[in-house]
């Protein structure tokens, strides 16, 4: 299979090329899509076959669960099969948006796309090409990051060409996505609620609207969501986060390592070293890094080292990234 890529606009999508990726998307196929967050691999979530492609696809194990993503918040709100009042005043405040909220299923999800289990993790996207192809499908459509599994999440069309060409059926390349990090995922059906992968969203901004919440543990029993793997969001460089980034890389660079240096601080580039200067803003360090990483990793160096993020909640979902890419507990 050739993958068939087209440019669009990410604020107003050409309405022939959304019909085309529906249609694709309805004859079960595959079609990768900005997001807010990143780029998305949806399929028909009602559909187990589609739904199977997208992990032949990832080469993601069966066991991960998908987001399921809905055009709009009563869309949504019908692939539950409850709606507490937490989660109505959840979407209310954040659908569209980069929250996704675990309920109960209804019977139409696939079992494909819970792993079996018993809920599913829904969302409304706010990227206007996500949204209007979603409308125009008029299907629900499991979407995980278009990317190969563990593999840095991309966001940018490149990157997910690099990952799933020939893979995938059609790829809309809307050029960079803004957030640059996954979904915050919220469990609703746990009281408190539970946060299970910390995102965009922020837990101050969530308890803002429903009160205290709490941080999962270790996952037992079916997973409720993707991103709780140990190795995740990986660039095939071997990435480290040591508490003295400087030594580190000093000791790298003696023993004749090509090392790539993530930091705060500009610093001296000798040979064998790429630094990447990060910025100060949680924000906008989230929007850059995977795209950073991915820059780092074509360069075939033989470690990446970051520098130790600032404390505070909203670098939560940065330091949960760079941990499951370094692959520490």
């Amino acid at each position: 299979m050739k993958t068939v890529v087209l440019s669009v606009d990410a604020r107003t999508p050409a309405p022939d090329i959304v019909a085309r990726a529906a249609d694709v998307l309805r004859r079960g196929g595959l079609v990768a899509f900005p997001t807010e967050t990143v780029y998305g691999l949806a399929a028909n979530a009602l559909e187990a076959a589609a739904v199977g492609r997208i992990f032949a696809a990832k080469g993601r194990p069966p066991a991960n669960p998908l987001i399921v993503h809905a055009g709009d918040p009563l869309a949504g709100r019908a692939l539950a099969g409850a709606w507490p009042e937490n989660a109505e005043r959840l979407a209310k405040r954040f659908w569209p948006g980069p929250l996704t909220l675990v309920l109960p299923k209804t019977p139409a999800i696939s079992d494909a796309v819970t792993a079996g289990g018993a809920t599913v993790a829904l969302r409304v996207p706010a990227h206007p090409v996500a949204l209007a192809v979603l409308q125009a499908a008029g299907l629900p459509l499991a979407a995980p990051s278009a990317n190969r599994s563990s593999r840095l999440s991309p966001t940018r069309a490149e990157h997910v060409l690099r990952d799933l060409d020939g893979l995938i059926d059609l790829l809309l390349d809307a050029g960079p996505t803004a957030g640059g990090l996954e979904s915050t995922v919220l469990d609703i059906t746990a009281s408190p609620p539970r946060l299970l992968r910390p995102g965009l969203v922020t837990p101050a901004e969530i308890e803002a609207v429903i009160g205290p919440i709490q941080h999962a543990g270790a996952a037992s029993g079916p997973l409720r969501s993707p991103g709780l793997l140990g190795k995740h969001y990986a660039p095939t460089t071997p990435l480290e986060c040591p508490a003295d980034d400087a030594a580190r890389v000093a000791e790298l660079l003696a023993a004749g390592r090509r090392v790539g240096w993530l930091t705060f601080k500009p610093r001296p580039m000798p040979p064998n070293l790429v630094v990447e200067l990060m910025p100060a803003s949680a924000r906008e360090y989230a929007a850059r890094l995977y795209d950073t990483l991915h820059r780092l990793d074509r360069l075939h160096l033989d470690h990446i080292i970051v520098a130790p993020l600032p404390d505070g909640e909203e670098w939560l979902a940065i330091r949960d990234r760079l941990r499951r890419a370094a692959g520490t507990p």
